[in-house]
């Protein structure tokens, strides 16, 4: 009968469950020494453990992020300037659910993108939608989509996310195409999802990045005054590894 039970734990896709049964039934299983609401309550947690496992292992492939990251390694010492109650409340992921941006400015090599990234993957960790772009790439993505008619479908795809992040943002100036796209992904997530931008430029030289006054205005206007800002200072963490190996 053991059998049959663990067969059709197996069919139904009960995989935490059949595992934990056949625990049990093991040398080393619960015994005698339980109740059967207490097995019963040991089987249903035990897969709803591995269900909730696997959907975090599923939102952290699909959001492709730049490095494994995690907040508790981020970088606090002094010559950073970073405000640990400040980057440890973001990281807690409430700006999500109160549909708030986070701005990371700094130099090439400082850390935004792992920070980012580490955010990200708080975030996946939470049950949380994310996606983890390159600027450019997007941009590049976008444009490919125009021309083979994907174009709304990726942009209601970006639009259902609870987290964009969109990293690299401003290395080179966007041209009226990019301009307008990014316009339309961030009017479409204002007020309605968060998004993350790491950019090596202060914000006060995105409007430039971003051209056409009008346009850059009303981007800007959408995503900065009430976003969370955090400036990362120092000297490129990749040169330190590279000086230090």
């Amino acid at each position: 009968m053991n059998e049959r039970t663990i067969q059709q734990m197996k069919e139904l896709r009960l995989h935490g469950m059949h595992r934990a049964f056949e625990t049990t039934l093991g040398p080393n299983g619960m015994g005698t020494d339980y109740t059967n609401d207490e097995i019963i309550a040991y089987l249903v947690q035990c897969e709803w453990d591995d269900r909730h496992n696997r959907r975090i292992e599923r939102l952290t492939r699909s959001a492709r992020f730049r490095y494994t990251a995690v907040m508790e390694a981020v970088d606090y010492r002094p010559s950073r300037q970073l405000d640990k109650n400040q980057v440890q409340r973001i990281g807690s992921c409430g700006f999500i659910k109160k549909k708030e941006n986070v701005l990371i400015t700094g130099s090439t090599g400082v850390g935004k993108s792992y920070l980012a990234s580490a955010i990200g993957h708080q975030a996946c960790s939470m049950g949380k939608k994310v996606m983890y772009f390159n600027t450019a790439k997007l941009f590049t993505m976008l444009k490919t989509s125009k021309a083979d008619g994907s174009y709304p479908k990726q942009i209601g795809k970006l639009e259902k996310q609870d987290l964009l992040i969109l990293d690299d943002f401003g290395l080179k100036p966007l041209d009226n195409i990019n301009r307008h796209a990014l316009m339309e992904i961030i009017e479409d997530r204002h007020g309605q999802r968060s998004t993350i931008i790491a950019s090596q430029l202060p914000v006060s030289k995105w409007h430039d990045i971003i051209g056409e006054r009008t346009l850059a205005d009303a981007i800007l206007d959408r995503l900065v005054h009430t976003a969370h800002r955090i400036d990362i200072k120092g000297e490129s963490m990749r040169r330190k590894l590279k000086n230090k190996n």
